[in-house]
């Protein structure tokens, strides 16, 4: 089952978000290599700048969710202003194979 990690930062945390980047990108792709990855990125402000996250994960329950979410390096740091988890399910434009 595919889950919408929806994060927003805390104000005024761009620092920590810059610092922590190199970790939670090797989180990532550590997802990636065990097929839970969907897809993720950052939302932007209105400035351009990095405010949040949207990070697409397949998991097999809430709970597994909840726990991906939470081992997240940027979570663990305490970026997060926010963290909202919610059930997906993807219809249109779906790769081949994901």
């Amino acid at each position: 089952m595919l889950f919408a990690l929806i994060c927003k930062d805390k104000p005024g945390s761009l620092q920590l978000r810059v610092d922590t980047r190199p970790a939670h990108a090797a989180f990532l792709e550590g997802l990636i290599g065990e097929g839970r990855l969907a897809f993720a990125g950052p939302f932007l402000g209105a400035d351009g700048k990095p405010d949040g996250s949207l990070v697409m994960i397949e998991a097999p329950d809430m709970a597994a969710a909840q726990a991906l979410a939470a081992a997240d390096p940027y979570a663990r740091a305490g970026l997060f202003k926010s963290v909202e988890i919610r059930a997906w399910n993807w219809v249109f434009q779906k790769p081949a194979g994901a």
